[in-house]
């Protein structure tokens, strides 16, 4: 039984979606907590909730590193675009699934290792995947020059589906090692990148 928040005639749960629906962006769980006088467990609960009561709408909630949004689903993004006018999103390069497939599977990670595993320069990929809101830069790292750090966003999601980066389809952990010592080592590198690559693709096939 879903019990009414103590301060107000709605529940937990009604108020949540609420604040999630005038919010800018993503939001963190503490600082739902803390406008709604609750805890970040009660809040995490009521989100559970909420997304059982949308799996039979055209919302979902959107989980990116520990923050939370309301998103329309993905099979609405066609008749959302034809509503406002929108060209249809076009279809992304080898390149850019190559590039994004690295950044989702080793986020956050830095061009110079982007370019190390693909062995070219990713400069132009890079700006034009920011471009379209799929990465951004999330810090810096701590090795010599500091260079600047790449995760995906929340647009990432909603572009495949997916409510959250743990909703990713599984990479074995020694197909994301670039070990490129040895013949073979290049080899199963390759492999690697072409599966994270076609994993990439399948997810855009299947939004």
């Amino acid at each position: 039984m879903i019990e009414k928040h103590r301060h107000s005639s709605l529940t937990l749960e009604n108020l949540i979606e609420s604040l999630l629906f005038v919010a800018e962006g993503p939001v963190s769980l503490a600082q739902i907590a803390t406008a709604l006088d609750t805890t970040p467990k009660q809040v995490k609960l009521a989100l559970q909730e909420l997304e059982e009561t949308y799996q039979q709408r055209g919302l979902q909630l959107q989980h990116i590193r520990g923050r939370v949004q309301i998103t329309t689903k993905p099979q609405s993004s066609s008749y959302i675009e034809k509503f406002l006018g929108l060209e249809s999103q076009q279809k992304l390069t080898t390149a850019a699934l190559e590039t994004l497939a690295i950044v989702a599977y080793s986020q956050p990670v830095s061009r110079p290792q982007i370019d190390g595993i693909r062995g070219v320069n990713s400069d132009s990929v890079i700006k034009n995947l920011m471009f379209k809101g799929l990465i951004e830069e999330t810090g810096r790292s701590d090795g010599p020059g500091r260079a600047i750090l790449y995760s995906t966003t929340s647009s990432f999601l909603q572009h495949f589906g997916i409510s959250s980066i743990s909703d990713m389809p599984s990479i074995d952990e020694n197909e994301q090692k670039p070990q490129t010592t040895t013949e073979q080592d290049q080899d199963d590198h390759i492999d690697s990148i072409e599966h994270k690559n076609n994993t990439i693709n399948n997810l855009t096939n299947a939004s």
